[in-house]
């Protein structure tokens, strides 16, 4: 009895709190109480803020309603409010001074209102303690240069999927900033001032753009970067300088553009690089040692590209990598891949490495080319190894050409015929092998082409005659 007589008086402050929520909350609203008033008003048809909300609320959820217009102060004053969202409504205009009377706002949400095209200096004055506002799918063209003056305490600025034609020159110089996200704009270039003064970006999102120049020194501010997305853009080629200075970047995303060679400038000063993407790119080139630098990788993205040859050179030190994509590559499984092909069967790190070429190898996988070895032990490609086994003919001196010409002809048509699958990798034996047939039949009488053989035996005669003639007159 005495436990819930003293249940009863500590739940007695939230029992009232609750109550006090629920009695000013808006009709048809919601309210709920855990740690704070929250004032939920999600999908309620809602065409204007309501006027009254409960002093205690610490969020608002006004998303997906019919409101158009934010008139001055459209909240009053709500000293504990730090959430609000007005996401998916049909806003078109917001007075300046809108959100005055709520100084303790932390995070403010008015994504997707797709009617706002425009926004003024003073729309977020008096917001000293926002630290995430979401500005994204609301078909701005620009923003005032000034308009984030009055938020010194901003961390993270969600614009993406706007009209922007370039990086809105209103976040220069926000020290405080650590999340940018610029993704699906119109964004043509990087200047080297775009991100003048961003000492604290941490992470920076500029994927799905129409980026086709990014100047040297673009991020010489951004020293503590550790995100940097630039897929899906329509970039050619870098500067050598372009991540010059990011010593801390841990993932760089170069995805989806247009980059046909791989400069060893590029990730020179990337030591804490761990995830590197440059697949869906043209590559067909990459500089000796581009890589060497990064020591710190775990996993490389090649894949999709119009790479055939990947030198071990290329990859000095090879010992960092954890993971390498290498597949929808058109690769020429000669030599200078057998290093690839042991490092696969070592580690396991690799997989789908298909071979283009050569043609005794076409579409087959590397892991499956059994690379052989000249009496040198040289690595012999796969083509020149069926050659060198297909036209390997003993000798037992210097030849004279005439006779070098008569013995191999005649070591060819007197060889047993080669089994099913050496013919298969000779083609050269599949017609000697049919000549020697032809012979065979007019020998021993059997059907067959007679006149052929008839001409062919007093030929064959001759040849070694002339061959026995040769090698007396040499000895």
């Amino acid at each position: 009895m005495f436990v819930l007589f003293l249940n009863a008086i500590l739940c007695f402050p939230c029992a009232h709190a609750l109550w006090a929520c629920v009695r000013t909350c808006p009709t048809g609203c919601t309210c709920t109480h855990e740690r704070s008033c929250s004032v939920l008003c999600d999908r309620t048809g809602l065409l204007q803020v309501p006027s009254e909300f409960p002093c205690e609320a610490s969020f608002i959820n006004l998303d997906k309603n019919g409101i158009k217009f934010l008139a001055e102060r459209a909240f009053g004053t709500l000293p504990s409010l730090r959430q609000l969202s007005l996401s998916h409504n049909n806003i078109s205009f917001i007075t300046p001074g809108a959100f005055k009377g709520l100084p303790n706002l932390v995070e403010l949400r008015i994504a997707y209102n797709e009617d706002i095209r425009y926004l003024h200096t003073r729309t977020f004055a008096a917001l000293r303690r926002l630290v995430r506002l979401d500005l994204a799918g609301c078909n701005l063209f620009s923003i005032p240069d000034r308009i984030f003056v009055d938020l010194p305490a901003l961390q993270e600025l969600s614009c993406f999927q706007n009209h922007f034609r370039r990086v809105p020159g209103a976040i220069r110089g926000m020290e405080n900033l650590t999340r940018l996200y610029l993704e699906r704009n119109w964004i043509e270039a990087i200047a080297y001032n775009s991100l003048q003064g961003l000492g604290g970006l941490r992470s920076l999102s500029l994927q799905d753009n129409r980026i086709t120049v990014v100047h040297a020194g673009a991020f010489q501010d951004c020293q503590v970067m550790e995100y940097l997305y630039l897929n899906d853009n329509l970039l050619h080629s870098l500067p050598g300088s372009s991540f010059e200075g990011l010593g801390h970047l841990k993932m760089l995303n170069l995805g989806g553009n247009s980059l046909s060679t791989v400069s060893r400038a590029w990730f020179r000063d990337l030591v804490e690089l761990e995830v590197l993407y440059l697949d869906r790119n043209r590559i067909r080139y990459i500089e000796e040692g581009a890589f060497e630098n990064l020591t710190s990788l775990v996993a490389l993205h090649l894949n999709s590209n119009n790479l055939t040859l990947l030198p071990f050179s290329v990859f000095q030190p090879v010992y960092f990598l954890g993971h390498l994509y290498l597949f929808r590559n058109p690769w020429h499984c000669d030599c200078q891949m057998e290093w690839l092909k042991e490092w696969m069967e070592s580690y396991g790190l690799v997989r789908d490495v298909p071979c283009a070429s050569p043609s005794s190898v076409a579409s087959g996988d590397l892991s499956t080319v059994d690379f052989h070895r000249s009496h040198e032990g040289l690595c012999l490609d796969p083509e020149e190894l069926n050659f060198t086994m297909s036209s390997e003919a003993p000798s037992e001196g210097p030849p004279s050409a005439t006779e070098s010409k008569f013995s191999s002809l005649i070591s060819k048509l007197l060889s047993p015929r080669a089994p099913p699958e050496e013919m298969a990798n000779d083609t050269g034996g599949l017609v000697n092998g049919s000549l020697l047939d032809s012979l065979s039949s007019g020998v021993e009488g059997r059907q067959g082409n007679k006149t052929l053989s008839f001409w062919v035996f007093p030929h064959l005669l001759l040849c070694v005659v002339f061959s026995i003639v040769t090698r007396l007159n040499m000895t």
